[in-house]
């Protein structure tokens, strides 16, 4: 039997991976779902074998624009009458992505045989999140299908939008960073050696700050192989952090504590958890499995931990917006308000899309923001550096002269 890689969630919102074998992943979420855990994510392990060594090769993703152009199109053709196992064979003729190819059309055979497109769709959860499985299965039962799909467009949309600005306002601090990294190790290798050369010959007492830009430029290139191990491990022992509970907790509380960067952060997960409760309350999906199923798409452990309680506590019978309100250091308080008056007026689906469209535009100016603000403190650290380093070595020649 295969051997799966998996992600699942305690009812107390308690993360948990590993890997387990399964006949497929059906299997696998029925198999912790008698552990009392919810299946998140779960990918096949594939390896490769090579003179006895076996080494994994992680599953490659389907981009977002990808599913977007899919979910479009698809309601397209539902909408003017195409027969499902059709639409979808001309729609993987269109996918770029093999991985998705072949997704689709696995499913459009699943499909013929006289499975339902959602039972279909649960085969494929690292393409095709509950959210999107949920949503077609109420679309299939309320014969909605062609307005399920144009949320579901919406949906990605919005998601695709969020991250396009995220990213866009990253390349700008992540360009000037690299290339002070760059001409920094230049400066390191070509120029400081040979400073170094002159000050032995000179028999010239440095000073510390010296020593210290001479060795680091001694390290680089006597040993510079060194470095790209250096880098390896620090990014092998980031990434595993991030798949273990307590790297996760650590990694998400620092992002919620550094400051600008924490506003936006909660700024997107409350953007998610809006949305995505929107689509799901407006797509017939009932409140507890909407919640449930809101908490597996965020990031944040917090913030699904938090959800996840929200959940519990609505299934005892309290309403959304009093579940929510232990948690106003997560959610802004304008968030539990208006959820309280959509409860009332029976518009939360609504109301959630308001503010979710609210929150998104929050941070799309807050990552315009973000580039002005860091600017300043990127050209600071930049003279800070040069500084540094001009005063490194001109300090001995500066003490030489003043000897003659």
């Amino acid at each position: 039997m295969p051997k799966y890689s998996y992600t699942a969630q305690s009812l107390k919102g308690e993360s948990k991976s590993g890997i387990l074998e399964a006949k497929d992943e059906y299997e696998l979420a029925r198999a912790l779902r008698q552990d009392g855990l919810i299946l998140i994510r779960a990918e096949p392990e594939k390896k490769l074998t090579k003179k006895g060594l076996k080494i994994s090769l992680p599953s490659l993703g389907v981009p977002l624009t990808e599913k977007l152009f899919f979910t479009r199109n698809l309601r397209v053709m539902v909408s003017a009458g195409l027969p499902l196992p059709r639409a979808l064979a001309t729609l993987a003729r269109q996918a770029k992505n093999k991985k998705f190819k072949d997704a689709i059309l696995n499913i459009r055979e699943e499909i013929v045989k006289g499975k339902s497109f959602s039972d279909s769709l649960t085969g494929y959860p690292n393409i095709f999140p509950e959210l999107f499985q949920n949503m077609i299965r109420v679309g299939e039962e309320s014969g909605t299908l062609q307005d399920v799909l144009r949320t579901l467009s919406q949906q990605i949309e919005r998601e695709y939008d969020l991250r396009s600005r995220i990213k866009g306002a990253m390349i700008y601090p992540a360009v000037i960073i690299c290339a002070m990294i760059g001409i920094g190790i230049l400066m390191l290798v070509m120029v400081v050696p040979q400073l170094a050369k002159t000050f032995e010959e000179l028999e010239i007492e440095l000073p510390l700050t010296t020593q210290i830009v001479i060795g680091i430029a001694d390290f680089l290139t006597q040993q510079w192989y060194l470095v790209f191990l250096i880098i390896f491990v620090l990014a092998a022992a980031f990434w595993r952090a991030t798949k273990t509970e307590t790297g996760k907790k650590i990694i998400d509380k620092l992002t919620l504590r550094i400051p600008i960067i924490s506003l936006i952060i909660r700024k997107i997960n409350t953007a998610y958890t809006t949305r995505t409760l929107s689509s799901l309350l407006a797509a017939g999906v009932p409140v507890i499995r909407s919640l449930q199923i809101t908490s597996g798409t965020l990031g944040n452990i917090y913030y699904k931990s938090a959800i996840t309680t929200v959940a519990e506590r609505v299934r005892k019978g309290e309403k959304i917006a009093q579940a929510l309100e232990p948690y106003e250091n997560i959610y802004p308080s304008i968030v539990i308000q208006m959820v309280a008056v959509g409860e009332e007026t029976g518009e939360t689906s609504d109301i959630l899309a308001q503010l979710a469209e609210f929150f998104e535009e929050e941070v799309s100016n807050a990552t315009k923001n973000l580039a002005t603000v860091i600017e300043p403190v990127i050209m600071l650290i930049i003279g800070v550096a040069i500084g540094f380093f001009a005063i490194s070595m001109i300090q001995p020649m500066y003490s030489m002269l003043s000897a003659l």
